[in-house]
């Protein structure tokens, strides 16, 4: 059974940093493209960043780009989301992503269960 755990969510101070993981169980870790998705209060889920299968390769939605840094361990299988100068608007769920490619179309997915990040003073 394929599980990912996110953890490291809470309260942070706007301006402050927060380091999410994801540990992965029940699945080849390193054959899976990984992401992190957010869902604001009332808005839909976007994707914050994805990161490749050997970590070689990383993207970000444009907005977190130079204050998010996505990143991962296979020897440990968890990804990570370093978060830092923190914003209120960056309150959300955070959900982690796995996703295996196959002949260019989503092969399997999963999702964790999510971690809450609030932004307040």
């Amino acid at each position: 059974q394929v599980q990912l755990v996110e953890s490291g969510g809470g309260l942070v101070q706007p301006g402050g940093s927060l380091r999410l993981s994801c540990a992965a169980s029940g699945l080849t870790f390193s054959n899976y493209c990984m992401y992190w998705y957010r869902q604001p209060p009332g808005k839909e889920r976007e994707l914050v960043a994805e990161i490749s299968t050997n970590g070689a390769n990383t993207a970000y939605a444009t907005s977190k780009k130079g204050r998010f840094t996505i990143s991962r361990d296979n020897a440990k299988n968890t990804v990570y989301l370093q978060m830092k100068t923190v914003k209120p608007e960056d309150t959300a769920v955070y959900f982690c992503n796995a996703r295996s490619i196959l002949f260019g179309k989503i092969d399997e997915e999963y999702w964790g269960q999510g971690t809450q990040v609030t932004v307040s003073s």
